[in-house]
């Protein structure tokens, strides 16, 4: 049932947020003597802290992507439950990008790695309601509004990722301040008139 798969996904995706601020690791008491050490070994982690709400927003986006669908099938079967099992398998791989990149936030193949992750999810968020709705397991009653946007939504999402990850050939950091604006679009909502939803 969708039901099960969906609290499949809210554990998997209640662990992997949960392992996004892990990564945080409080500075080294050794190395602090004073309270400008500790100040400065604070601003230091500003790359980690920025990584975790960057991936905090994603996975955020992702599941209420995934809930929306589930909220429109009547039932799932068996093709359907392995895509959603390949899209949460890349939900745990977002603590491992997100901790690559705020290691190396100046390198552009670091910053690829989290956008290829980004893109995955997205990839398998749009084949999985393609599926759904070829195999006929959306319900008869779904809100036909609610049904058209699924896909524009993930693929207006992911060709906005793509010009993020792309303005890294100017710099990674103009790269991850546009993927935040993308987020926070996405995490707000605001009302835009030429948008439905």
């Amino acid at each position: 049932s969708t039901e099960r798969l969906a609290a499949l996904s809210d554990g998997i995706f209640a662990f992997a947020m949960t392992l996004l601020v892990l990564e945080i690791h409080t500075p080294a008491a050794p190395a602090i003597h004073q309270e400008s050490d500790l100040l400065h070994a604070i601003v230091e982690l500003g790359p980690r802290f920025a990584m975790y709400i960057m991936s905090f927003l994603t996975l955020g986006i992702f599941w209420t992507g995934q809930q929306t669908q589930f909220n429109q099938l009547s039932r799932a079967n068996r093709d359907l439950t392995w895509l959603h099992i390949a899209f949460l398998s890349l939900v745990c791989l977002m603590p491992f990008s997100t901790s690559l990149l705020a290691e190396f936030i100046t390198f552009r193949y670091a910053l690829l790695f989290y956008w290829a992750n980004i893109l995955l999810l997205g990839f398998f968020l749009y084949v999985s309601w393609r599926y759904a709705k070829h195999a006929s397991l959306v319900r008869d009653d779904a809100d036909q509004d609610v049904v058209c946007a699924i896909e524009g939504r993930i693929l207006t999402a992911q060709g906005l990722y793509a010009v993020g990850a792309a303005l890294c050939v100017i710099d990674t950091y103009v790269s991850i301040a546009f993927i935040v604006m993308v987020q926070l679009n996405y995490a707000l909502a605001p009302r835009w008139p030429f948008r439905r939803m």
